[in-house]
């Protein structure tokens, strides 16, 4: 319940300045999926062509959170620019442990192409953008092998759920306690987010199944040469040792993906500080609009 309270007063702020802004959604909880929280909201940038598309997914450690996070500036200064934006929501861990809201993220990307037509999009200019989880996962759509299945009877499930660029913000590289205790130490393997993403009992934590899901949720274990180019932003170093997230939020996932994206010559630009949503835009208007 605490939860939920914070994210309500964390929700009030976002959603305020979005209707101060008259930025209301030309497409407005529009379902994706058969859960409740299957629901996406979408601001088209005018356009006569076909336009490239941000998606933005929310953070909230996979145990709270709403599409409403996104920021207004945000969807003001894509739009000026030629890019349409649209925001999830997505299954709790609670609701359905992992990997339940990733493949939530990723029918959304697939329901969104499969209505590219309708809504003047561009299929094949995709970009997602989130803050902590909704950054994690961003990154997992953009390295993971597409879950595109053509044989599938559901029309949505044949379509591609791969990204053309990704703008993460204080995000974790990998979800695996055992690799983020080796790299990242302090308490964050241990995070709360952590613990019940996967909704297992104490006694399997450590069990083949575990370790399975493990390496499935790290975005760093699906990363391969032909994934697309990533903008990663910490405002800081949020300390292993230090009291805020435990080190959950630490810049080291950020060195530690560029290090791997730099080997496979994958552009990867990291900021570590001060940052702004001109920043992140100005990186999707360079790989969404060339």
């Amino acid at each position: 319940m605490m939860l939920r309270t914070l994210a309500l007063l964390m929700l009030l702020p976002a959603a305020q300045e979005a209707r101060q802004e008259g930025l209301t959604p030309d497409v407005a909880d529009e379902k994706y999926g058969p859960h409740e929280r299957n629901v996406l909201d979408l601001w088209k940038a005018p356009s006569a062509a076909p336009t490239p598309l941000v998606v933005f997914i929310h953070g909230g450690g996979f145990l709270v959170g709403y599409k409403e996070y996104v920021k207004a500036d945000l969807i003001r200064r894509c739009r000026q620019n030629g890019i349409s934006v649209a925001a999830i929501n997505y299954r709790y861990s609670s609701q359905a442990p992992f990997p339940a809201p990733f493949h939530d993220a990723a029918r959304a990307i697939q329901y969104l192409r499969s209505k590219a037509k309708d809504w003047n999009l561009d299929p094949a200019r995709f970009g997602a953008t989130g803050g902590s989880a909704g950054g994690g996962m961003s990154l997992w759509l953009a390295f993971h092998d597409d879950l595109a299945d053509p044989k599938s009877e559901d029309p949505v499930l044949r379509q591609s759920s791969r990204l053309q660029t990704v703008v993460a913000v204080a995000a974790q590289c990998s979800y695996d306690p055992r690799w983020i205790r080796e790299h990242i130490g302090g308490r964050a393997h241990d995070h709360t987010a952590i613990v019940q993403l996967y909704g297992l009992p104490p006694e399997e934590r450590d069990s083949d199944k575990a370790h399975r899901l493990y390496d499935e949720a790290a975005p760093i274990r699906h990363l391969t040469k032909d994934d697309p180019p990533v903008y990663l932003t910490y405002e800081g170093p949020d300390l292993p040792n230090g009291r805020e997230g435990g080190g959950i939020h630490c810049s080291k996932f950020g060195e530690i993906l560029k290090g791997e994206m730099d080997k496979l010559g994958i552009p990867c630009e990291l900021k570590v500080g001060a940052d702004s949503i001109e920043s992140y835009v100005a990186f999707f208007i360079k790989q969404l609009k060339r």
